[in-house]
């Protein structure tokens, strides 16, 4: 499923993290941006987190 993407993450990080991620990153053949996308996703998946939908119920496309 495609996911719409309209907003933007800026974040600040050392440059050992930075370079962790870009490894990652260059490993999975995906972006910086993709990368901590799936991180996310699957931290939520883990986790059992995912965003409320506009009526306040979980939403079935999320996490």
């Amino acid at each position: 499923m495609t996911r719409l993407k309209v907003e933007t993450l800026s974040i600040r990080t050392s440059p050992n993290v930075k370079q962790l991620l870009r490894a990652a990153a260059e490993r999975e053949h995906r972006s910086v941006a993709s990368m901590v996308e799936v991180l996310v996703l699957e931290y939520a998946r883990k986790h059992g987190l995912q965003v409320p939908a506009q009526d306040g119920r979980p939403s079935e496309s999320s996490a």
